[in-house]
């Protein structure tokens, strides 16, 4: 189980990553996450309340079926974030490989 830092950060830029590809409301962001993160809409709108506060993304309401529908929109500043974490996946995926070996190692 992912330590729940790491893990938030992670749900973090999958949400900006779904809305890197474009505007888009909570539902249809679930939808969007299902196939590759495991993440419900009790789990996502707190990050999306906090990715909202940090700047990273802005809000706005569209009306649906007689009913508004907010739908959010990353920011410059939610797209910086994004290539951040991108650029630090190198060093991230070589002290997994670091682990791994130590695994591999043990087995011998």
């Amino acid at each position: 189980m992912l330590d729940a830092q790491m893990k938030r950060g992670l749900l973090e830029n999958c949400v900006l990553a779904a809305l890197a590809r474009g505007d888009s409301y909570g539902y249809q962001i679930v939808r969007d996450l299902s196939g590759f993160v495991p993440v419900t809409e009790s789990t996502l709108y707190p990050i999306l309340r906090r990715l909202e506060a940090s700047g990273a993304l802005t809000v706005y309401s569209v009306e649906h079926s007689g009913r508004l529908r907010k739908f959010y929109h990353m920011t410059d500043a939610g797209r910086r974030q994004l290539e951040s974490f991108a650029a630090d996946w190198n060093e991230l995926a070589a002290m997994y490989e670091y682990i791994r070996g130590g695994l591999d190692h043990d087995k011998s």
